[in-house]
């Protein structure tokens, strides 16, 4: 294999892989949704019975374990084409599954965690501008929606909404640090598309009533904590949160 630069896995947005700058696509949805099997549990044995259960939830037809082979078979097959060199040394075949043995900085994934806890860490120490910096850099990362080229079964969804916590988890770790920063008057259009896209998040009103309170804003904080307040009463029957934060002066 080249330089671990030169190859790179995605799935933080549409699931392809990057050889020397060029992005591949695998060909064929359930080839696809092997490959993120095995990138999502990256050096770890994958069952057999995980891909079936992936593939076709309750109804596996009888051939399942073997069109399960087939499948491995095309996606070397792909990965073949892909880095030009046999991917046999990639992706292992073991008594109970499948395992895709790479280095774990190539997959974006992973990356991506590993810098939102840099972030965390460095925001624990009060050091809120490479906070800030760390959970920009993993943030980048994404581009759009994990594994968007694929419709995921049970297996593959709840990946699906664990990168997506996550993600929301160091969207909120960069909007601290920020403030912290004093970086408040910047914030405010952020934060109005992060509680337009989570509109149950309270945190990101608390985060918008805040920030517009410190640029001078008053009278839009007092008006973006009613919104909230009149969303909660009206779609689950409960008030915000009672914190600090949440004082708005008249």
């Amino acid at each position: 294999m080249n330089d671990d630069t030169h190859e790179r896995f995605s799935v933080l947005g549409a699931l392809h892989l990057t050889v020397d700058g060029t992005p591949h696509t695998l060909r064929g949805p359930k080839v696809n949704k092997v490959m993120a099997l095995l990138l999502l549990r990256l050096g770890q044995v994958v069952d057999v019975d995980v891909f079936i259960d992936e593939l076709w939830e309750e109804r596996p037809p009888r051939w399942a374990v073997s069109t399960v082979r087939t499948h491995i078979y095309h996606l070397r097959g792909q990965l073949d084409e892909a880095f030009g060199t046999p991917a046999r040394h990639l992706l292992h075949t073991r008594q109970a599954g499948y395992v895709l043995d790479i280095d774990p900085e190539r997959l974006d994934a992973t990356r991506f965690v590993r810098l939102s806890k840099e972030g965390e860490r460095l925001l624990a120490l009060d050091r809120p501008a490479e906070a800030a910096s760390a959970c920009h850099e993993a943030l980048a990362l994404w581009r759009g929606r994990a594994l968007s080229t694929l419709r995921p079964g049970r297996v593959l969804a709840g990946h699906v909404d664990y990168l997506e916590e996550l993600r929301i988890h160091a969207q909120r770790i960069r909007v601290e640090a920020e403030m912290r920063a004093g970086r408040h008057r910047q914030l405010v259009p952020e934060l109005r598309d992060l509680v337009a896209a989570h509109p149950f998040n309270e945190w990101f009103h608390q985060a918008l009533v805040a920030s517009l309170r410190e640029s001078g804003r008053r009278g839009e904080a007092r008006t973006a904590f009613q919104a909230l307040r009149t969303l909660l009463r009206d779609e689950l029957g409960i008030e915000p949160a009672d914190e600090p934060l949440w004082s708005v002066p008249a």
